[in-house]
């Protein structure tokens, strides 16, 4: 059995830790300066931390491979299963029409640009990236406001900035489900802490988008529906994540919150109609559809609702995990030693790989998505037409999803990710600042709040442990405050510049302004941690 090792080098935690971030510096220099694609910059940081767990950690061959191995395997199932079939369902919806019905829904309620910028792209997108994710509600949201008359720069620049509090819990929740995998914290827990930062920034979000738009005196003018959305989406997130888990939470939320913002809007308008520089109002038509017509458009989306509901359903979910399968990993269940400080005592490390195929959340998704293809008269051949068209596209973003989920996974049982967290302790009581801030850099550099939770989970919560911390609190925060680095990460903004048809030399530009808004919200959650940690501990929920 072999035993970790967390300071190898020379015995010194600081000469370790410079040898244990190489991988992630390797990661944010071909992200971030040499402007690689994602699945590049992975690969590129999976073989220098190979080489390095091998050549100075002095890990074994077979556990390193293993660890790898596993690391790429909880990549594509869960967690590339639920991409998949979320992107399935959106493609249902676009490929039989329904999509431009939903679209006409949504732009006929406001010719007010600072309502439609809310009611699309903060409450809509939010319903898409908790249906969808990983840069579709920036591309969707951009596209519609777009199509609504907004400047293709402007309609890229709110949604990104819009695209940030329901991202914790986007893609069925999967951000969180990944960091419970990390960190091997309770699920429930880190719904819940996340839930109650998530909800903050949702508070803030709308008026905020509202406030760039128009300044702080146009957006009272629109208090009432702001408020709605803003208050209502909030609400039901906090409840959501404490109750039922972080599968629909974000579904769940933009509902409400577009419910209560419609309805506010049918009774309420403001005095004046604001419209931004320069722009016009959309020149094309807006067809006007049935109560049917809008019911079965939406159909897609209320059976995704029904079916996730029921798979967190607790009969239904023990009779579909009954079928589940616990895999030890071959060359590396319990073949790895923890020691002190990490654990009280040198204890093995576990390996466990839990292929839940029927009772995971992609599965229910998929599920209703083929049933909505049938209820809106696609042929199964069709259906799986755009599956195959769906793997196809995803091909690359698996890739990037595989090599990172690697990289996390090899630098945990090497033990350098253990490093970095002795060495993050050493900011002691500044460390839940700093933590907000890994979090944020994490997704700014990595363009995935999953993405991020895989590399610096653990080390979120190694380093609490360290220092005496909840890591719930931690670990939550790096998810949470994550979000706000989403609107400045390069993949985001390639997205959002090519759902808008401007030219990619945008993309800079495009950057730059949103930076200092990506900043001061996350110096925000910074001191919201603080906060938490210190003056309201007794909100945070127990391991």
């Amino acid at each position: 059995m072999w035993e970790q090792d967390y300071v190898p080098v020379a015995g010194n935690l600081g000469y370790s830790t410079l040898v244990a971030a190489v991988p992630l510096v390797i990661l944010f220099y071909m992200l971030g300066v040499r402007r690689k694609p994602s699945w590049i910059a992975g690969l590129s940081a999976l073989g220098v931390a190979l080489v390095l767990a091998l050549g100075i950690y002095g890990m074994p061959a077979p556990q390193a491979g293993a660890s790898m191995v596993y690391g790429a395997a909880f990549g594509l199932f869960p967690i590339g299963w639920i991409v998949i079939a979320s992107l399935i369902l959106y493609r249902v919806t676009l490929d039989t029409g329904k999509f431009e019905v939903i679209k006409d829904s949504i732009g006929a309620l406001s010719d007010d640009r600072r309502l439609q910028a809310v009611l699309i792209g903060f409450a809509f997108g939010a319903f898409i990236e908790g249906a969808a994710g990983f840069g579709t509600p920036v591309a969707v949201a951009a596209a519609m406001l777009t199509g609504l008359g907004f400047s293709p720069f402007y309609a890229a620049f709110i949604c990104l900035v819009a695209n940030t509090a329901p991202v914790a819990f986007g893609s069925l929740g999967i951000p969180v489900v990944t960091l419970a995998g990390i960190t091997e914290l309770p699920m429930d827990a880190l719904s819940s802490m996340t839930g109650r930062l998530c909800a903050l920034i949702a508070i803030i979000i709308p008026a905020y988008m509202v406030v760039i738009m128009s300044g702080f005196k146009r957006a009272l003018e629109v208090l009432p529906p702001i408020a709605a959305c803003s208050v209502t989406f909030a609400g039901v997130l906090l409840v959501t994540s404490n109750t039922i888990g972080p599968e629909v939470a974000v579904i769940l939320s933009s509902i409400a919150a577009l419910v209560a913002m419609v309805l506010v809007m049918k009774v309420w308008q403001p005095k004046q109609v604001f419209r931004l520089e320069g722009d016009v109002a959309a020149t094309t038509k807006r067809h006007t559809h049935t109560t049917g017509e809008l019911v079965s458009a939406w159909s897609p989306y209320i059976l995704l609702v029904i079916f996730v509901l029921a798979w967190r359903f607790p009969p239904i979910q023990g009779a579909l995990n009954a079928v589940s399968v616990s895999i030890p990993v071959p060359l590396l269940h319990d073949l790895i030693t923890r020691v002190p400080p990490l654990t009280p005592e040198p204890s093995p490390y576990a390996a466990l790989y839990n292929f839940q195929w029927l009772s995971a959340a992609g599965t229910s998704c998929f599920l209703s998505a083929f049933a909505a293809s049938l209820l809106l008269g696609l042929s199964p051949g069709k259906f799986f037409g755009i599956v195959g068209s769906v793997f196809k596209q995803l091909s690359m973003p698996l890739l990037t999803i595989a090599s990172v989920l690697a990289l996390a996974f090899l630098m945990n049982y090497a033990g350098m990710t253990s490093t970095l967290g002795l060495a993050f302790a050493a900011t002691g009581t500044l460390f839940p600042f700093f933590s907000a801030m890994l979090g944020w850099t994490g997704v700014f550099l990595t363009g995935s709040d999953t993405s991020s939770n895989a590399l610096f989970g653990t080390l979120q919560v190694v380093t609490a442990n360290a220092l005496g911390l909840n890591p719930i609190l931690t670990a939550s925060t790096n998810a949470a405050t994550g979000v706000m680095g989403k609107m400045i990460s390069l993949q985001s903004i390639a997205v959002a510049v090519a759902a808008t048809g401007m030219a990619s030399s945008e993309e800079g530009r495009l950057f730059r302004i949103t930076l200092k808004h990506s900043i001061i919200l996350a110096l925000f959650m910074g001191v919201v941690t603080m906060i938490f940690a210190y003056v309201l501990p007794q909100l945070v929920p127990q391991v």
